[in-house]
């Protein structure tokens, strides 16, 4: 936001306070984002950048009383969105046995399984997982989880997972009353998401898993091996509670783009 005030007030001769901003027009616009580009701003980064412009465009000329229609009406730049990168079935299983030989401290093995199982078994966020709290357990066949903007979903637990969080809680030290976290760090508060991506960091590289195998893969894994089973993509995107269909549909791509690498090596061009 503040490269854009800095650019805008010397495209108008180093002017500064509100005159510039209220006379900008969608070519002033177009410098700007052709000058972001030119210093080697990806696409990505200039839509988001755009983004927080509109946003306090929509402020300024409510506070003001001013035209914004010149800023809000500037399109985004396109980009190719990046993919899911989820792990195979063996890598995912893989990664919850490895997870668990990683501390000497038999209850941390165990905390870190409960979790990485949740995140591969139920498809949770990472926030979504520390979020549970000790009155929840045992966990009951299905979950109610709060996520992204408040938007509540019901999600089936296997019982491998409850298996799991039983497990953890049975060896866990530190007193778990109603209400609490559920999941704790070493000396009882709540688990940080960081100590679960450093011990999926350690063991992604003991297994030779590139480094997109995190917390958050497993949630993509989770969605990616559904779709495979022949899950449909109305009961995926209610599982993972995404708000668009078209965010669930990035999994039709990745199942699309393995298909195609695999047809590549079985038919390589001459």
């Amino acid at each position: 936001m503040l490269g854009f005030l800095a650019f805008i007030g010397q495209h108008y001769g180093d002017a500064t306070g509100l005159g510039p901003l209220k006379k900008i027009a969608v070519s002033d616009m177009r410098a700007w984002m052709a000058h972001e580009r030119r210093r080697g701003v990806s696409a990505r980064s200039l839509a988001r950048s755009l983004s927080a412009v509109k946003t306090f465009f929509r402020w300024l000329a409510e506070r003001e009383d001013f035209e914004p229609t010149a800023v809000l009406s500037t399109r985004s730049p396109k980009f190719q969105r990046k993919l899911p990168r989820p792990l195979s079935e063996d890598g995912a299983r893989a990664m919850i046995d490895t997870v668990e030989v990683q501390h000497t401290e038999g209850w941390i093995g165990a905390r870190d399984v409960a979790v990485t199982t949740l995140l591969y078994g139920c498809g949770l966020r990472i926030s979504e997982a520390l979020g549970l709290s000790a009155d929840q357990t045992p966990l009951d066949e299905v979950l109610r989880i709060i996520g992204k903007g408040g938007k509540e979903r019901i999600v089936p637990v296997l019982p491998a997972a409850r298996a799991a969080v039983q497990h953890y809680t049975a060896l866990c030290p530190h007193q778990l009353d109603a209400g609490s976290p559920l999941f704790r760090g070493v000396r009882g508060g709540a688990l940080n998401p960081r100590a679960i991506a450093k011990v999926m960091e350690r063991a992604r590289m003991q297994l030779g898993l590139p480094s997109t195998a995190t917390p958050h893969a497993m949630r993509h894994s989770f969605a990616t091996h559904l779709l495979n089973a022949g899950g449909d993509l109305r009961s995926i995107q209610e599982l993972l509670g995404h708000s668009s269909l078209s965010t669930t549909q990035a999994y039709t791509a990745v199942d699309t783009a393995r298909l195609m690498e695999v047809y590549t090596q079985a038919h390589p061009r001459a």
